[in-house]
């Protein structure tokens, strides 16, 4: 069995690495006579239905029974209020500067104490749906987010006899308890006016509180997760990953990793005009093993966005819940959904596994390429780098754009240009164990590494069309890499309207800035959050020489010409 449920007497106190105040604090709740443990997703279902504010539409959910719901099943849609995103600033990690675990073991006492003259519900799910990585996780909720638990149980595997026999035989996580997380959304203290997210990853804790978005608290999870597969010998990948059988009978597996509205999910999901025999693992969270470099997915359904699907696209048939969309009546009187964010934005939904037919929860055959999903307008359509270290080092300096999926401050700019390693803004350990093992994948597995940029080159967009045709030209191994005027470790294609200018002093210039955001981004690790994240030497020593590169391309070309 996985992760560790149950102790031995002998072996609970202070002395065992299983227990932290946090921890004990956290789990100690799910024990109150005021907790109902929820037996199965049918009975979340109908507490979300009868949940004061829930709209029951009249839309059925496709082939429940499938996904453990009962025949007659609808899609329910539950609106919050002013916020419709995740708020990065409430996320708390014990081990950084500044978050103490008396400190923060206080503040949950207090908010558990809190909810002691409310109903609590104990749901439970499975993460991972493969033997070989499989964690439980425990979410105790308030009465009155019935959305929410059900949301997270459609999110993650709820317990089908199917799974936990799965369960049962998966391989042990040694020394990995099982995920506890507490919630209590109508958490209100003046310390943290916009909700606190704390975490003792070490010991696979959160509490998420004054928060009733659902994606803090899926993430929230994930985040606990990826902390366990990081300590087992897992690469942790907030992105999508699919397979192409090529007609040569190998296949090519491709990761994308980009933050929410980069495109990974549309890049993950296309079919390519039914060009290949695709599958797909996951469009948003999987795990590649070091030793093997197989993968694993860790949830069966799809969190997406419901801006780019009007509600007659054929994909809303797999909708099974909605968050933060409209409703509206349609010529029969029935009530349906209003997408394509009306209301406001980022709404979401909650998509069966059924949506993909070509859908697997674990790839055996070894990754073969990792892109690195860009908005930086410094940036051709596509490069591709062929050092290993610098392919790290861009990874760790993923730059993008950030999306509605977001809660910002009122004073940040949401247009700027920012950095968010490997695109996964929901790490609780230090940088450098990423930076390592995807070096490693680079260097020892013979991974190739790709950046695609889904935003803008200088002034012009990069079409979706194009991207895809990409892609399609890596996998066939058509249209080859050229060199990239003066660099030793940058290729690109030859793509007509997108080619880099390096006779351009603007150019040249915005390219130069791009690099030295990165080495800036670098620097500031060390300094921040005393040093937790600070990557090798090798890693700023990549980047610097690809600047000395450009000042060369200046100095030999543009300034000659002059």
């Amino acid at each position: 069995m996985s992760t560790q449920s149950r102790y031995n007497q002998r072996e609970i106190g202070a002395q065992s690495p299983l227990f932290s105040a946090s921890r004990t604090t956290i789990e100690t709740a799910f024990l109150g006579n005021n907790v109902k443990k929820i037996k199965d997703l049918k009975e979340a279902y109908e507490l979300a239905a009868n949940s004061p504010g829930t709209i029951v539409t009249d839309m059925l959910v496709h082939d429940p029974e499938k996904i453990g719901l009962n025949s007659n099943s609808k899609v329910l849609l539950f609106n919050d209020g002013e916020t419709t995103g995740r708020f990065a600033d409430a996320r708390k990690i014990l081990g950084e500067k500044g978050v103490g675990e008396k400190e923060y073991t206080a503040v949950l006492r207090e908010a558990i104490y809190g909810t002691r003259a409310k109903k609590l519900y104990h749901a439970q799910v499975f993460i991972g749906l493969n033997e070989d990585f499989m964690v439980k996780a425990h979410l105790l909720i308030p009465q009155g987010h019935e959305n929410i638990l059900y949301n997270w149980m459609l999110n993650f595997q709820h317990m089908s006899g199917e799974y936990q026999k799965m369960y049962d035989a998966s391989v042990e996580l040694k020394g990995e308890g099982d995920i506890f997380i507490f919630s209590d959304p109508d958490w209100n203290n003046s310390e943290h006016p916009h909700g606190l997210s704390y975490f003792d990853s070490e010991h696979n804790c959160a509490a998420v509180l004054g928060m009733r978005y659902f994606g803090e608290h899926k993430k929230g999870t994930l985040t606990l997760a990826w902390g366990i597969a990081n300590r087992n010998q897992y690469v942790s990948c907030h992105g999508g990953l699919k397979s192409y059988s090529l007609e040569n009978g190998n296949k090519y597996v491709m990761g994308v990793f980009g933050l929410s509205g980069s495109g990974k999910s549309t890049i993950t999901h296309s079919k390519h005009e039914s060009q290949y025999d695709i599958e797909i693992l996951h469009d948003d969270a999987y795990i590649i093993s070091t030793k093997d470099g197989s993968s694993v997915a860790l949830e069966p359904s799809y969190f997406d966005k419901t801006q780019d699907y009007p509600l007659t696209e054929p994909a809303n048939k797999f909708l099974i819940t909605a968050q933060n969309c409209g409703a509206c009546l349609d010529e029969e009187g029935k009530c349906v959904l209003v997408t394509e964010d009306i209301r406001n934005g980022n709404g979401r939904a909650i998509k069966s596994k059924l949506w993909a037919d070509n859908r697997v929860d674990k790839f055996e055959a070894p990754i073969n390429g990792i892109v690195w999903i860009m908005k930086d307008p410094a940036l051709p359509p596509i490069v591709k780098i062929k050092d290993p270290i610098l392919a790290a080092v861009m990874g760790a300096t993923l730059a993008t754009k950030r999306s509605s999926a977001e809660k910002t401050l009122k004073n940040m700019d949401k247009d700027a240009l920012v950095i968010e390693p490997f695109a996964n803004p929901f790490r609780t350990y230090p940088l450098k164990e990423d930076y390592d093992k995807f070096k490693y994948l680079f260097q020892q597995k013979g991974v190739d590494c790709f950046i695609i940029n889904t935003g803008h080159f200088m002034d012009q967009k990069v079409p979706k069309e194009l991207t895809l045709k990409i892609i399609e030209q890596i996998v066939n191994g058509t249209n080859p890499f050229i060199s990239w005027n003066g660099f030793t470790d940058l290729e690109i294609m030859r793509i007509e309207d997108f080619m880099p200018d390096m006779t351009d002093s603007y150019y040249l210039e915005m390219l130069q800035k791009s690099m030295k955001e990165r080495i800036q981004f670098l620097y500031l690790r060390k300094s921040l959050n005393d040093g937790r994240d600070v990557l090798p030497v090798e890693s700023l020593d990549a980047l610097v020489k690809v600047i000395n590169e450009i000042e060369d391309y200046i100095q030999n070309h543009y300034m000659k010409a002059m």
